[in-house]
């Protein structure tokens, strides 16, 4: 392979790959540290102690306190406990929730099941930016209202959500709020107390640990219904033996994680490609998302006129992603810009480039290079 068509991945938010240091340490629990963490005998010792110190290494880069992680098996589960968990609960008082139409799959459609069985969910409309407005999360409030659920980061076109100013909205209502954080913890700030939080959800594989893995943080003395039945385990919020391997590989990945300063090269790799298409193609691409209040590593860009998934087919051996839907040959716009109002002459040739930590500047030059050869021939 030449130098030129080496391989280059720019799709860190759909995963990451495993971090060296999070191998090293999960190691020993795939050799000796085997025991059952709940045995409460000499084979299980290290495991207790590694999912605890796990258990405390989430804690710290949320602000939380230990008791208040409860490990999953990825970000959909941690959503669905705290959406079902919720709705479920012996002490609910209604059957409302409010969330937005731009939400993961894994918070819209727990959304939608829980519709079809007696609950109601208000879903807010974004503005052409992809942000909710706070005061549009006031006026969906109603009596019934249980549950607030708005995503801290959009994982197509990186849009932050201003999640403190709607915390303190929920805080003055007296009701739940829970963030999906997978795509901004470990890129931006995510202390819970910050964001005014109750419940916040965060997925292994986007933070260079293992897939398979999650937590939802749950404040202390919020009452949740178990989506497993079983076992006490995770002090009788999540049935099932333990998995010490993959929370160590989550708790070593959030310690990483609490140092944001690579970040800062990663904004800077990201603003780079933006520029440098902007140069090459001038008004031929748009921005989707917010110019300023977005995650740092994501840039989606239309291709005014063109099909994204044409583009990415063509782009050999690079790594990114469009939100288009392809049913029976039919190409459809992203439902994430359909709610942000994007025309489909624009929408439709969306293209997710997202960065990562072991993004380079000549991967970066590269991407432009071939992009520039697609748009030209």
């Amino acid at each position: 392979m030449t130098a030129t068509m080496r391989q280059i991945y720019l799709d860190y938010n759909a995963s990451t790959p495993i971090d060296p240091a999070v191998a090293e340490a999960m190691q020993p629990f795939l050799d000796d540290a085997f025991g059952n963490p709940s045995s409460g005998h000499w084979a299980s010792a290290p495991a207790k102690v590694g999912l605890e110190r796990a258990r405390s290494q989430v804690a710290a880069l949320l602000g939380a306190s230990p008791d208040e992680i409860v490990f999953t098996s990825g970000g959909s589960e941690a959503n669905n406990l705290a959406i079902k968990g919720t709705f479920f609960a012996p002490n609910r008082r209604g059957a409302h929730i409010i969330t937005s139409a731009i939400e993961h799959p894994a918070v819209l459609k727990p959304c939608g099941f829980l519709e079809r069985i007696g609950g109601a969910v208000t879903y807010l409309p974004v503005d052409r930016t992809g942000c909710v407005d706070p005061e549009d999360v006031r006026r969906a409030i109603a009596p019934q209202t249980v549950l607030i659920s708005i995503m801290h980061a959009n994982n197509e076109v990186g849009t932050i959500q201003p999640i403190a100013e709607i915390g303190a909205i929920a805080r003055q209502y007296g009701i739940r709020f829970h963030t999906d954080a997978a795509q901004s913890v470990g890129k931006i700030p995510t202390k819970v107390n910050e964001l005014g939080v109750d419940m916040l959800t965060i997925a292994g594989h986007k933070l260079y640990a293992p897939k398979g893995v999650g937590a939802l943080y749950v404040r202390r003395g919020l009452e949740l219904e178990p989506l497993i039945h079983g076992a006490g385990h995770e002090s009788g919020r999540r049935a099932g033996t333990e998995s010490a391997l993959l929370a160590v590989g989550l708790g070593t990945a959030c310690a990483l994680s609490a140092d944001l300063a690579p970040m800062t090269h990663v904004q800077a790799l990201r603003d780079r490609l933006w520029k440098a298409l902007q140069e090459r193609f001038n008004e031929g691409v748009a921005l989707n998302g917010h110019a300023m209040h977005r995650l740092p590593n994501t840039l989606n860009v239309s291709f005014v006129g063109r099909i994204g998934a044409d583009i990415l087919g063509q782009l050999r051996n690079v790594a990114a992603s469009t939100g288009s839907a392809c049913h029976s040959g039919q190409i459809e716009l992203s439902p994430v810009l359909a709610a942000m109002r994007v025309p489909e002459r624009i929408g439709m040739g969306a293209i997710r480039f997202s960065l990562g930590r072991h993004t380079t500047a000549d991967e970066i030059d590269a991407v432009v290079a071939r992009l520039a050869k697609i748009a030209l021939s």
